[in-house]
């Protein structure tokens, strides 16, 4: 009986393959499908509101931002919730930047940053290792502290001298230096 069932070893085996296949598993390697030619793949909409924040209200756990310019501004009201990060950039009359999904028809905040301006040309910005560098090399600066005058007299850089961005246009001139090639720091 044995020698019997051995000679159908291999009829059981190829019948397996018939019925589950030779299929190999594909489950740890996934390939993205190519739209077919002359069929542009579609873009994902980008879901972020930029704008100005108009109004907060923890309570209703909504923020209202003004988004667009001039008269084609719109005001959209975001909800946001206790998973939702960077909240307390959401303060009124700064510019932010939303990131949001949908959900049930209605936008939530998941991510909210400040919107920083851009640096002009020529100007960079300076890491803490670049400054050190720099006050050792000798090289002449002048360190300018960009603060109000209250936090200035409280504490300050050595060697800063303060111009304040509100009083700027009335004292630069008088304290900057006349040398137009002198690497101006501020902070």
């Amino acid at each position: 009986m044995k020698k019997s069932v051995i000679k159908f070893i291999p009829f059981f085996i190829m019948a397996s393959f018939l019925v589950t296949g030779c299929s190999q598993d594909t489950s740890s390697t996934t390939t993205a499908a190519k739209p077919a030619a002359g069929v542009q793949a579609q873009k994902t909409e980008s879901k972020v509101y930029q704008g100005k924040i108009k109004g907060k209200s923890n309570k209703a756990k909504t923020i209202s931002i003004s988004v667009g310019k001039g008269k084609d501004a719109k005001t959209i009201m975001v909800k946001f919730g206790d998973d939702t990060k960077g909240v307390k950039y959401a303060k009124k009359g700064s510019a932010a930047i939303i990131s949001y999904q949908m959900r049930n028809g209605e936008p939530w905040a998941t991510e909210i940053k400040p919107k920083l301006a851009k640096l002009p040309k020529g100007v960079a910005n300076l890491k803490l290792e670049e400054f050190l560098a720099l006050m050792d090399s000798g090289t002449e600066f002048v360190l300018i502290d960009a603060r109000p005058k209250k936090p200035f007299a409280q504490a300050h850089l050595p060697g800063a001298i303060s111009i304040g961005t509100k009083e700027y246009k009335k004292i630069a001139s008088s304290v900057l230096p006349k040398n137009k090639d002198i690497l101006l720091v501020a902070y």
